[in-house]
Protein backbone atom coordinates (compact mmCIF):
# COMPACT_ATOMS: atom_id res chain seq x y z
CA UNK A 1 0.00 0.00 0.00
CA UNK A 2 1.45 3.36 -0.98
CA UNK A 3 1.30 6.46 1.18
CA UNK A 4 -2.39 7.03 1.83
CA UNK A 5 -3.91 9.01 4.67
CA UNK A 6 -6.36 6.56 6.34
CA UNK A 7 -8.28 9.54 7.75
CA UNK A 8 -9.19 10.54 4.18
CA UNK A 9 -10.68 7.14 3.33
CA UNK A 10 -14.27 6.07 3.85
CA UNK A 11 -14.27 3.25 6.39
CA UNK A 12 -17.33 1.04 6.82
CA UNK A 13 -18.19 -1.15 9.76
CA UNK A 14 -18.33 -4.85 8.99
CA UNK A 15 -21.81 -6.32 8.79
CA UNK A 16 -20.44 -9.18 10.93
CA UNK A 17 -19.55 -6.85 13.80
CA UNK A 18 -21.68 -7.05 16.91
CA UNK A 19 -23.62 -4.08 18.26
CA UNK A 20 -21.85 -4.18 21.62
CA UNK A 21 -18.72 -2.77 19.92
CA UNK A 22 -16.63 -5.58 21.38
CA UNK A 23 -15.91 -7.38 18.12
CA UNK A 24 -16.02 -4.60 15.56
CA UNK A 25 -13.82 -4.11 12.56
CA UNK A 26 -13.92 -1.54 9.79
CA UNK A 27 -12.99 -2.09 6.16
CA UNK A 28 -11.80 0.41 3.55
CA UNK A 29 -11.13 0.02 -0.15
CA UNK A 30 -8.01 1.69 -1.51
CA UNK A 31 -6.96 1.82 -5.17
CA UNK A 32 -4.67 -1.18 -4.88
CA UNK A 33 -5.76 -2.97 -1.70
CA UNK A 34 -8.33 -3.49 1.01
CA UNK A 35 -7.62 -2.59 4.62
CA UNK A 36 -9.03 -3.59 8.01
CA UNK A 37 -8.79 -1.87 11.38
CA UNK A 38 -10.25 -2.31 14.87
CA UNK A 39 -13.18 0.03 15.49
CA UNK A 40 -12.34 0.33 19.20
CA UNK A 41 -9.00 1.94 18.37
CA UNK A 42 -10.81 4.93 16.81
CA UNK A 43 -8.29 5.21 14.00
CA UNK A 44 -5.22 5.08 16.25
CA UNK A 45 -4.47 1.36 15.97
CA UNK A 46 -2.76 -0.73 13.34
CA UNK A 47 -4.21 -1.18 9.87
CA UNK A 48 -3.90 -4.51 8.08
CA UNK A 49 -3.64 -4.18 4.29
CA UNK A 50 -4.38 -6.97 1.82
CA UNK A 51 -4.04 -7.24 -1.94
CA UNK A 52 -7.29 -7.53 -3.86
CA UNK A 53 -6.74 -11.26 -4.42
CA UNK A 54 -5.91 -11.88 -0.74
CA UNK A 55 -9.04 -10.02 0.36
CA UNK A 56 -11.23 -11.86 -2.17
CA UNK A 57 -9.89 -15.20 -0.91
CA UNK A 58 -10.58 -14.20 2.70
CA UNK A 59 -14.14 -13.04 1.96
CA UNK A 60 -14.84 -16.26 0.04
CA UNK A 61 -13.51 -18.29 2.98
CA UNK A 62 -15.83 -16.42 5.34
CA UNK A 63 -18.81 -17.10 3.07
CA UNK A 64 -17.90 -20.80 2.94
CA UNK A 65 -17.60 -21.02 6.74
CA UNK A 66 -13.88 -21.84 6.71
CA UNK A 67 -13.30 -19.79 9.86
CA UNK A 68 -16.37 -20.89 11.81
CA UNK A 69 -15.65 -22.63 15.11
CA UNK A 70 -16.03 -26.36 14.90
Amino acid sequence: MGPVDPAQVSWRKSSRSDNAAENCVEVAEFDTCSAVRDTKQQGRGPILAFTRSEWAAFVEGVKLGEFDPR
